[in-house]
């Protein structure tokens, strides 16, 4: 897939928007989405929903960045496409999440896979029981499991025998991450991402991608491992901002600069994130599946805080 063609989709879907905006206690106004920027015109290969429950991962915090607890189902309200919905489950716990790490493996990668392996191995450390985690690569043709679903704080050796080789099918691993993790039970799911280039090689679109993504449910936090954000070096191509989209639209984070101690950092704000979200469904009242896409925006009544979840979904899903 060429580097141009996903910068194009990147651009034609309106993906750059900012992923977290101030919430006031007023009334309810027009999302950001440009309709006109989303085709979503339903192929030959998708197919509608099984459901009409939306689920949202909600992060609060204050002006401090400092998490907020102790909020109500009352205190939230949640638009799709500037209707109402009517929030039909909330959940304040601490529920266990499951993740897929996806490691990317191409050529690019050969001078940071110690640094990648050690980042995986921060993440897992702090898990707690009852959360999982699966480890996938991407390189060359191939995206591969290293470990499957495993409770234990501990990485197989097969991410330390992992080499560097070849291009980057990056659409097709979040695709297969994302189909793993719908078909898990936990209701935060996520997609924890390192990578240093954009797609070079993926079957599926960025497009494609993205709708499996949304329709399984799953967050994507990023974590730009590129020269530009190591090194300094200048930006070859769109790679951050192709994550950063895959965060954005999901509701998870984006780091840019993960080098060091602020890679460590990046994966403990994602852990204690996980642990102080609110969980809330809704049962949409539009029906249609024509495969279009629905803008989502939630709300706190309350001044000065700020709120992050997925931006949307499309209103059908792609075959398998």
């Amino acid at each position: 897939m060429l580097i141009r063609l996903s910068l194009t989709l990147i651009l034609a879907l309106g993906l750059l928007s900012p992923g977290i905006t101030r919430q006031d206690p007023v009334p309810p106004q027009k999302p950001t989405e440009q309709k006109s920027d989303q085709k979503g015109e339903q192929g030959p290969d998708v197919i509608s929903i099984d459901t009409t429950v939306v689920v949202l991962n909600v992060t609060v915090t204050d002006a401090a960045e400092k998490y907020v607890r102790g909020l109500k189902a009352q205190d939230f309200r949640v638009f799709e496409d500037t209707m109402p919905q009517k929030i039909s489950s909330f959940s304040v716990n601490e529920m266990p999440f499951a993740a897929v790490i996806l490691l990317d493996t191409s050529g690019s990668m050969q001078q940071k896979m110690s640094i990648a392996r050690s980042a995986c191995a921060r993440f897992v450390d702090g898990i707690r029981i009852g959360d999982v985690f699966a480890i996938y690569s991407f390189g060359g043709t191939k995206v591969k499991m290293l470990q499957d679903f495993t409770e234990v704080r501990d990485v197989g050796f097969a991410i330390w025998d992992a080499d560097a080789d070849g291009e980057t099918p990056l659409y097709d691993a979040i695709v297969t991450a994302s189909e793993k993790l719908a078909e898990r039970p936990e209701r935060r799911r996520i997609v924890l991402l390192l990578s240093d280039g954009a797609d070079t090689k993926s079957k599926v679109t960025f497009e494609e991608s993205l709708r499996r993504t949304l329709a399984a449910e799953v967050s994507v936090y990023s974590v730009d491992l590129s020269d530009a954000a190591l090194y300094r070096t200048p930006i070859r191509d769109p790679s951050a901002e192709i994550m950063k989209a895959f965060s954005q639209k999901s509701g998870g984070r984006f780091f840019r600069n993960p080098g060091g101690s602020a890679l460590n950092d990046a994966f403990a704000q994602t852990i204690d994130e996980l642990r102080n979200q609110y969980t809330i469904a809704y049962e949409t009242t539009n029906d249609k599946r024509d495969g279009k896409w629905r803008a989502i925006e939630a709300r706190v009544n309350r001044p000065g805080l700020n709120i992050r979840t997925r931006q949307g979904y499309f209103a059908a899903r792609l075959k398998k």
